[in-house]
């Protein structure tokens, strides 16, 4: 006879499901960093090492369907370990490869894939399926921020690595922080029975998506996530050799990033609590709105320490607070049983725009000497995002009814 599903505590899911969102970000925001050094160091252009990255977005959003279903079938257990793992390997390797393509395969492919099995789809897979409803989109934000908590504290750590022991090294120490994440995944190894491998679903995969991609409303969240990514990445790689063309020190740069994963604590726990009581859409369309203001503001305004740090400290609060409001939506929409492969789709989109916006961001820099073309676009996404958010309807699907045409 099959045995109960038992159930994870929610404290257990929410320390261990932030704690590793903490190290897995942390580690990535501050990718930035290392950009001039690693170019100075190798010879290369800008271009080389943002195309890397922009692998590295693109590998994560591709492998992270998979993880997402290997999630849900599985448990997340298994993808967070071969996470942490593809993760340390990737570091080392990102600091011991001297070409382009080592770089990208360490940098890109394996880092990417890391990212994928460490991050918020297979999390916020477990908080679904283990967390009741009233309080999902919540804790949501509670994992969101402490991933946001992992960026204010790991890029000071990060920029200090590589001031006081070089960027080979500062990788090769953040490759034995990122196993941390080992001890951490037995916290949401779930328990589904003898000999079950997850709970009764009433869709097979191709089903479920074949009822999302059909859906308007999936469509729409998909499209604003994509500007999501091209947005954020872009500021994350490319603001700090931004800010010393301008003149201004690195140590503005570290500071602003880490300004931006402090207030993103505040941003995306506050979109999270809020997700519980306002329409998501509405919540989504303000954050997209906002951005495009603040950066249209930031390049309007003189540029300073301080219009860095007013800057970094109002993108913060909008920065991930997309994160726990699209996915709580996808959930009330079309439930838990699919979660982690649905979210890992919709990442998928922000992940091609996490593609466009670190590469255009290095080529169109090599080829004008300015970010200035890559800054407009990422103005006029936000405003379009906020526009197709709007529409969405975040009511329960009507299973067997006919979808909405797209």
């Amino acid at each position: 006879m099959q045995a109960a599903e038992r159930k994870l505590s929610m404290a257990q899911v929410l320390i261990c499901g932030a704690m590793i969102v903490t190290l897995s970000m942390g580690i990535r925001h501050g990718f930035g960093l290392w950009l001039l050094p690693v170019t100075q160091a190798q010879n290369w252009d800008r271009g080389t090492f943002s195309f890397a990255l922009a692998i590295q977005n693109l590998a994560w959003g591709c492998i992270g369907i998979f993880a997402g279903m290997m999630a849900d079938r599985f448990g997340a257990f298994r993808v967070l370990v071969a996470g942490a793992l593809l993760f340390s390997l990737g570091l080392v390797g990102m600091a011991l490869t001297t070409t382009p393509l080592t770089f990208t395969l360490t940098a890109g492919v394996l880092i990417g894939a890391a990212q994928a099995g460490t991050t918020y789809a297979v999390v916020y897979g477990v908080i679904g399926r283990q967390i009741d409803p009233a309080r999902r989109s919540w804790a949501m934000g509670v994992a969101a921020a402490a991933g946001s908590f992992g960026q204010f504290l790991m890029v000071p750590v990060e920029g200090y690595l590589i001031r006081n022991f070089g960027w080979q090294q500062a990788l090769l120490s953040l490759s034995l922080v990122a196993l941390l994440i080992l001890p951490l995944a037995f916290g949401l190894r779930e328990h589904f029975g003898t000999g079950a491998a997850a709970p009764k679903r009433d869709q097979t995969i191709v089903e479920a998506l074949g009822e999302a991609f059909k859906y308007r409303s999936f469509q729409l969240l998909m499209a604003g996530y994509f500007v999501c990514g091209f947005q954020v990445v872009f500021i994350g790689v490319h603001m700090p050799s931004y800010l010393k063309d301008k003149g201004l020190s690195p140590d503005v740069a570290s500071y602003a990033l880490g300004l931006i994963g402090l207030f993103n604590v505040f941003g995306t726990y506050i979109a999270g609590s809020l997700g519980q009581r306002l329409a998501k859409r509405k919540i989504l369309a303000f954050i997209y709105l906002g951005r495009a203001l603040a950066i249209s503001l930031f390049l309007w305004a003189p540029l300073s320490p301080l219009s860095v740090y007013i800057f970094a400290a109002v993108m913060g609060t909008l920065w991930l607070s997309t994160v726990p409001v699209t996915n709580a939506a996808i959930a009330q929409i079309f439930g838990v049983a699919h979660l982690s492969m649905l979210s890992g789709f919709v990442f998928f989109s922000h992940q091609i725009g996490s593609f466009l916006g670190v590469w255009l961001g290095g080529v169109l820099y090599d080829r004008t000497g300015s970010y200035d073309v890559v800054w407009y676009i990422a103005i006029a996404l936000g405003v379009f995002a906020a526009i197709v958010n709007l529409p969405v309807r975040e009511t329960p699907i009507e299973r067997g009814a006919m979808p909405q045409p797209a």
